[in-house]
């Protein structure tokens, strides 16, 4: 499975994607409607997205506690399902396929910086969960990596690299510890 494409940016150079005024209102409404455990109306969070520019599938469930960087750089397939305290550190697009989890407090991270440089600069890389994708709670998606359908990264892992179709990975890195067999 190939790595999707590098795209490096300095910190003065990244673009965001919308103006200032978009980014501190959708920073409000992240805050009151998302992060807030205090709102399990997962139809009012749905249609916020798209209000955003995000592009949401249906029968999308988004539990309390969640947070998305930039909707407008979101893509959710039909029936996915987006735990309490996942984080969506969309710095570059995140496409999610349809039927995909993203369990409790999993993250997918999107900008690193490069360490290799005195200036730090940010470097961003999509993210794509092919369709039947299960992200396990607490694990860390990294820049750049590709799920494969019907891909699993089991509970508190790290993936590092893309994960190829029907297996189940674990650990820090992730690494295949066996094929998924769906019945």
């Amino acid at each position: 499975m190939n790595q999707t494409n590098l795209a490096s940016y300095t910190t003065g150079d990244y673009d965001t994607g919308a103006g200032s005024l978009k980014r501190i209102t959708w920073y409000f409404v992240n805050v009151i409607f998302f992060l807030n455990p205090l709102n399990p109306v997962g139809r009012l969070k749905v249609a916020l997205l798209r209000l955003f520019g995000a592009r949401v599938g249906k029968g999308v469930v988004i539990k309390p506690g969640v947070n998305i960087k930039y909707p407008w750089k979101l893509k959710v397939g039909d029936h996915c399902w987006i735990g309490e305290k996942a984080w969506i550190d969309n710095l570059a697009n995140v496409e999610i396929g349809n039927h995909c989890c993203i369990s409790q407090g999993a993250m997918l991270l999107c900008g690193n910086h490069n360490f290799r440089k005195s200036t730090f600069d940010l470097i961003t890389l999509q993210i794509i969960l092919h369709d039947g994708a299960w992200i396990g709670a607490q694990s860390v998606v990294c820049p750049g990596v590709i799920c494969g359908t019907h891909s699993v990264l089991a509970v508190n892992s790290v993936a590092t690299r893309s994960l190829e179709p029907f297996s189940i990975y674990q650990g820090n890195p992730a690494v295949k510890v066996k094929d998924r067999i769906i019945q």
